[in-house]
């Protein structure tokens, strides 16, 4: 017994290690454990919601949508793809999700959603509403991200969303020129859009890796 619990103490804490290493999700990861203080952590156990807690596990939903999504786009990797997840903007503690170039050179910044599916995702009246809830505004961080990346990099930059979970109203949404589409679909949309623009200039991919490093939060 003292060997089976002293080899489980040993993968959890390898587990808990490689949580912690750069990649597809690991910023939302980390500030998951920082809203876990201990209280937060006693408070679900004893079944009392509060909202650092609601916080941590939206956080934590997010890291695995953004795991779920880098393993989806493992094949552009292998075709010629710059493929980068997790990259810090030049200023302030925001980053993208995934930053990716075509091997043509067009860049597209994509964001991972993983929401409930007991709600339906739809654009009503120029805004877009989960269910009965108004999440307009949380496709801020993209809009900002893209502009971002295409300001640094003096080329145009498409921001996209991979939704996993919540059901699409349509094949695909697209609310003030950004793009939501369902996550088993999130290739085919990129390489369509790979096919349908074209880089002006330069490839920006080694540009991309130097000038957006990976997120690291402390």
């Amino acid at each position: 017994m003292t060997l089976v619990l002293l080899l489980a103490a040993v993968a959890a804490t390898a587990w808990c290690v490689l949580q912690r290493q750069p990649g597809a999700g690991s910023s939302a990861a980390a500030r998951a454990r920082s809203l876990r203080s201990p209280l937060v952590r006693l408070a679900d156990l004893l079944g009392i919601e509060t909202v650092r807690g609601r916080q941590a596990n939206q956080y934590a939903a997010g890291a695995v949508g953004e795991k779920a999504t880098a393993a989806r786009l493992k094949p552009l990797a292998l075709s010629g793809w710059t493929v980068l997840h997790d990259r810090a903007l030049p200023t302030g503690q925001a980053n993208v999700d995934h930053l990716l170039v075509s091997p043509a050179g067009v860049v597209i910044v994509l964001d991972s959603k993983k929401w409930s599916a007991h709600h339906p995702l739809r654009v009503d009246g120029g805004r877009l509403m989960h269910g009965d809830k108004d999440v307009t505004d949380w496709l801020d961080g993209l809009r900002h991200g893209a502009r971002t990346v295409a300001r640094v990099l003096s080329c145009p930059a498409i921001p996209l969303v991979s939704m996993e979970g919540a059901p699409l109203v349509g094949d695909q949404l697209v609310i003030d020129g950004i793009r939501i589409v369902p996550a088993d679909r999130t290739v085919a949309v990129l390489r369509a859009l790979a096919r349908r623009h074209r880089a002006a200039g330069d490839h920006p991919g080694e540009r991309a890796a130097a000038l957006f490093p990976p997120h690291r939060r402390k």
